[in-house]
């Protein structure tokens, strides 16, 4: 029987630093081990940004972006074993891994260093259909939005997966530092998973915001010594960075306590400034946590649906890909864009 055919939007960067461009194009079904997605929802993330300017070295384009994808199984290819037509799923930055490199071999597949990811190495969710390998794909629950449930599998993983892993044990006193589209989130997590949750941003306007996350403690960073405020509440076990500016998390990191972490999920383009007498003396450490890999995507999602976990959102369709991505790049969203395909 002849392989099927169907016909999809594509939203492509052309070239790096190009446009982007909605084109319509054939779909075939999906080779051995991989699962074609009809997509409902992708995110836009600030890392669609290594595709848009070919900030990787190797994307080939033109490519689609698109790395926060919730749909459901269209077709699936020769062994595929855990997904069924009809099925949904999600699909975050993990998007397959090698199996022979040392972290692969260690069973750290998120850190495989020729790691697969949607929307770099392969196209991505920014269209109608979205073909992946199986072994990248979560179930997302049926209790789930699409489009609220996409930034949870970046922003929202990203954020659970570091915290759940930090060493923190509630009720420990933990920061987020940040209240954007990471930071919204993180502070959501660490209020449901039990700890004494401080917010750290920039102006007193964002204190009742920070409590209707869930934070027990706000502090305004143009207006306090956050690592003052913080050692006045014993210090912090933990300090997740959301944040992109290295002199924020530098201020902050005077506020870890005895055996503290800082976790660093936001990318600052210049380095951190990093005190080492209190690392040595309290035993501190600096560390930076990456996403996560499907299995963990399952439990973000799971997590979110039982405690009531979501992104705040905003809401583009397919066609206005550029506009989506133009709306992510002015840093005015809040806190997430997302787009539909009306499927």
């Amino acid at each position: 029987m002849a392989a099927e055919t169907r016909k999809g939007r594509f939203a492509q960067v052309v070239s790096a630093g190009g446009a982007i461009e909605v084109v319509t194009r054939e779909v075939s079904n999906p080779g051995a081990g991989h699962v074609l997605v009809r997509v409902e929802a992708c995110g836009v993330c600030h890392s669609d940004s290594i595709t848009k300017y070919g900030i990787f070295p190797g994307i080939q384009y033109p490519r689609v972006p698109g790395h926060e994808v919730v749909g459901r199984v269209e077709a699936i290819g020769d062994g595929v074993t855990e997904f069924k037509v009809g099925q949904r799923v999600g699909l975050g930055w993990y998007g397959g891994h090698c199996g022979t490199c040392e972290p692969c071999r260690r069973g750290d597949f998120v850190c495989c260093i020729r790691a697969s990811v949607p929307g770099i190495t392969y196209d991505g969710g920014w269209a109608d259909y979205v073909t992946a390998p199986q072994a990248a794909l979560a179930a997302v629950p049926e209790s789930l939005d699409s489009a609220e449930a996409g930034p949870l599998l970046c922003a929202g993983i990203t954020t659970f997966n570091a915290l759940r892993n930090s060493g923190a044990r509630p009720p420990d006193v933990v920061a987020i530092l940040g209240m954007g589209g990471l930071g919204h989130l993180g502070v959501q997590y660490a209020a449901k998973l039990g700890y004494e949750t401080v917010a750290i941003a920039r102006g007193a306007d964002k204190a009742s915001f920070a409590k209707e996350l869930g934070a027990h403690h706000y502090i305004d960073s143009t207006a306090q010594d956050v690592a003052a405020e913080l050692k006045k509440l014993g210090g912090a076990k933990v300090i997740l960075a959301t944040v992109t500016d290295a002199s924020a998390m530098t201020a902050a990191l005077g506020g870890l306590g005895y055996n503290g972490k800082f976790v660093v999920v936001g990318v600052p383009s210049t380095p951190l400034e990093v005190p080492v007498v209190p690392l040595i003396l309290a035993k501190q450490a600096v560390a930076g946590w990456p996403s996560g890999t499907s299995i963990d995507s399952e439990d973000t999602l799971k997590f979110s649906s039982l405690t009531g976990v979501k992104p705040l959102i905003e809401k583009y369709s397919l066609d206005k890909a550029a506009d989506a991505f133009a709306r992510m790049e002015s840093g005015k969203a809040r806190f997430r864009v997302v787009l539909e395909t009306g499927a």
